[in-house]
C-alpha cells in the first residue's frame, strides 16, 4: 500500500470512532433521552439515512484503498479515486443531517444540494477506480 493510502486510511481509522459517537447518540435519542426526536417521523429517518450513509461510505472508503494501488491512473485520478468516497461520506450525510436541523422541519432546505455534490464525487471515485482497474487488465 502506498504512502497516501496508508495515510488516507489512518484518517478514516480515526473518523470512524465520531460515526460510532453518532450511532450512540441516535440510540440515545431512539431510547427518549433527547427530547425532540420521536416528535418529526422525517427528522427520524433522515438522522437514520445520514448515519447510516456515513458508516456504510467510510467502510467502502477503506475497502476501496486497498484497491487503488493496483491502478494506473495519472495523479489527479488517484486523487479523486482515494478521497471521492470519503467526501462522499461527508456531504451525503451532511445534507441528511442539516436538512431537518430544526424539530419542526417538513421540507428540504437548500442544503439538501449537498447530497448530490457528494453522490456525483461517490460515482466519479467509484467509477474512476473502476475504469483504472479495468485498464491494468
Amino acid at each position: 500500500m502506498s504512502p497516501e493510502s496508508r495515510t488516507f486510511a489512518g484518517i478514516l481509522l480515526v473518523v470512524l470512532p465520531s460515526v460510532m459517537y453518532g450511532g450512540i447518540t441516535l440510540l440515545r435519542m431512539l431510547i427518549g433521552k433527547e427530547p425532540g426526536y420521536m416528535d418529526n417521523p422525517l427528522r427520524q429517518s433522515l438522522w437514520r439515512a445520514g448515519h447510516a450513509h456515513a458508516g456504510v461510505y467510510l467502510v467502502l472508503s477503506l475497502v476501496m484503498l486497498l484497491y487503488v494501488d493496483h491502478t494506473a491512473l495519472s495523479p489527479f485520478w488517484l486523487w479523486l479515486a482515494r478521497a471521492g468516497t470519503p467526501i462522499a461520506a461527508i456531504l451525503i450525510p451532511a445534507a441528511f443531517f442539516l436538512w431537518v436541523v430544526s424539530p419542526t422541519a417538513t421540507r428540504p432546505n437548500g442544503l439538501i444540494k449537498l447530497a448530490y455534490i457528494g453522490a456525483i464525487f461517490l460515482a466519479a471515485s467509484v467509477l474512476t477506480l473502476g475504469v483504472g482497474l479495468i485498464r491494468v487488465v
